[in-house]
């Protein structure tokens, strides 16, 4: 039944640990409680703030409205020849859902693991890791229009996915809430060994001939090796986007700066590593009263305990400001600033 709770901390539903409270909150089980919550007009026209995994967001202050923590569950999968449709109730955790692929030789997420979040987060920032996004194995997913009080499916095209964006992060941003997303794997996946850490660490352990499953341990070790445990110190991971600039600007950048660590993509442009910008610029380990920055990728802020958002927001805004002033790259925040 749906249940409404006033003031209520959100410390435990977000992995900064930033201690802001919602005005009000509720948790949705199943999307019929979507349709009940919104028949009332008072939630239809408030503020509101939809949580998954809470793992790619940064509260600055408390939240004056309600929060929709989506905990709608559920795995379904269906094999027609070499090809996998997997449909995931969007309140599974991501890596729950990698390793029931993994584990099932489904493939095609298995660079995707251990990212942290919810599943139906994944299609609003475009996830991505190692040379694989989000979009390259999305097939359709299912979302409740709050206008309406209606459900419509959204194809590939509909998403109009690019680089950690979506149509939800854009023209139809707080319109919609996705409820379960399907993904398009594969019997017989190409092992995709794009970034040579994955390779490096491959031949590190004698594996000439990988399978998703290797590659999800090595990925997971690597990740591990470089990004902080939520549980253990609060952080949104990579805080930061990688830049894609123009090769008209990479020309004298490169010029200047010889070691400029970048991946020419498709299009022709440039992307720079973002953490090696920050770390350039003395970031690295660095701490700032309550929070700072992983000691071991500059990309990674974190709360070293009792920061606030405010803290943590200004501490990214220095950054942004030295690498401009040094690179004249401008850094565009990847978590989303709940204010």
């Amino acid at each position: 039944m749906l249940q409404i709770q006033e003031n209520v901390s959100l410390r435990k539903f977000n992995t900064f640990g930033i201690d802001a409270n919602a005005r009000y909150f509720t948790e949705i089980s199943h999307e019929d409680e979507l349709v009940e919550l919104f028949a009332d007009p008072q939630w239809m026209h408030m503020n509101r703030l939809v949580l998954g995994g809470g793992s790619n967001m940064l509260l600055v202050k408390d939240f004056e409205g309600l929060v929709i923590r989506l905990n709608i569950r559920g795995i379904e999968h269906r094999i027609s020849h070499q090809d996998v449709f997997v449909e995931v109730g969007a309140g599974e955790v991501w890596n729950g859902l990698v390793n029931f692929c993994v584990d099932r030789n489904y493939g095609g997420i298995e660079n995707l693991s251990l990212i942290p979040g919810s599943v139906g987060a994944s299609p609003i920032q475009n996830i991505g890791a190692y040379g694989v996004e989000l979009k390259d194995v999305f097939e359709s997913c299912r979302a409740f229009e709050i206008a309406t009080g209606t459900f419509r499916t959204f194809t590939k095209a509909d998403c109009k996915f690019g680089y950690r964006e979506s149509v939800f992060k854009t023209e139809l941003a707080g319109q919609y809430i996705i409820v379960s997303v399907k993904f398009h794997l594969s019997l017989k996946p190409n092992i995709n060994l794009k970034y040579g850490a994955i390779e490096q660490e491959l031949a590190n352990r004698g594996i000439t001939q990988p399978t998703i499953e290797d590659v999800s341990e090595v990925v997971s070790y690597i990740r591990v090796s470089k990004l902080p445990d939520p549980s253990t110190i609060g952080n949104a991971g990579s805080f930061f986007k990688n830049p894609v600039i123009s090769a008209v600007q990479f020309e004298p950048l490169h010029q200047n700066f010889p070691d400029v660590v970048n991946y020419p993509t498709a299009d022709g442009q440039v992307k720079l590593a973002a953490g090696w910008l920050i770390e350039q610029c003395g970031w690295k380990g660095k701490t700032v009263g309550n929070t700072g920055t992983w000691k071991n990728q500059a990309l990674v802020l974190v709360n070293h305990g009792g920061a606030t958002g405010e803290e943590v927001y200004s501490l990214s805004s220095q950054i942004i400001d030295s690498v401009y002033t040094k690179f004249g790259v401008m850094l565009q925040r990847e978590v989303n600033i709940i204010s």
